[in-house]
């Protein structure tokens, strides 16, 4: 599929899940779920959830961006195989900012610091108006204990908090991207 006219949606999760666990799986499906609607898929381009979701556009026939940094080349020198389209960049800083400034719509799966650090820069971006407000969805019930323990009434407003849209599950996601 080729993605000159494709929207981008970047999918962020974490490197830990291994293939064949509930994460993966679930990542494996939002992708095939993704390129099913025409989407062009962006990940960091690594494991774990972003590999699964890299592999389940890939086997729908969708076009895959892996966003990486030559910063990792000692631990992770390549792309997960299934990246047709590999974008690397100096520095985990330049990664984070491509990542989240390349695509129109976002989707956070559960993971850990880098995932946290994603989601609190694609939500500053929108609320500052660097970039332009896009669906925005967090997937599960982590994210919406997180957001919710950090953002009362007296440090973010709601016009800010409606940014951001939760999911339960995969299958819930692409309704909320229209």
């Amino acid at each position: 599929m080729s993605h000159s006219k494709s929207p981008i949606v970047t999918v962020y999760g974490s490197s830990s899940p291994k293939e064949d666990s509930f994460d993966y799986e679930q990542a494996r499906a939002l992708g095939r779920l993704l390129a099913q609607q025409g989407y062009v898929v962006a990940t960091g381009g690594y494991t774990g959830t972003m590999e699964g979701a890299s592999r389940g556009a890939k086997e729908a026939g969708g076009h895959v961006i892996g966003v990486t940094t030559s910063l990792f080349d000692k631990t992770r020198p390549t792309a997960n195989p299934y990246v047709d389209e590999e974008i690397k960049l100096p520095t985990l800083f330049q990664r984070l900012h491509h990542l989240v400034t390349l695509a129109e719509a976002w989707v956070a799966l559960p993971g850990g610091i880098g995932t946290l650090s994603e989601v609190a820069l694609t939500w500053s971006l929108m609320q500052v108006g660097e970039m332009p407000h896009g669906p925005f969805v967090l997937v599960g019930d982590m994210w919406r204990r997180t957001i919710g323990e950090f953002s009362d009434d007296a440090h973010v407003r709601p016009q800010f908090r409606e940014l951001i849209k939760y999911a339960e599950n995969v299958e819930r996601v692409i309704p909320l991207l229209k």
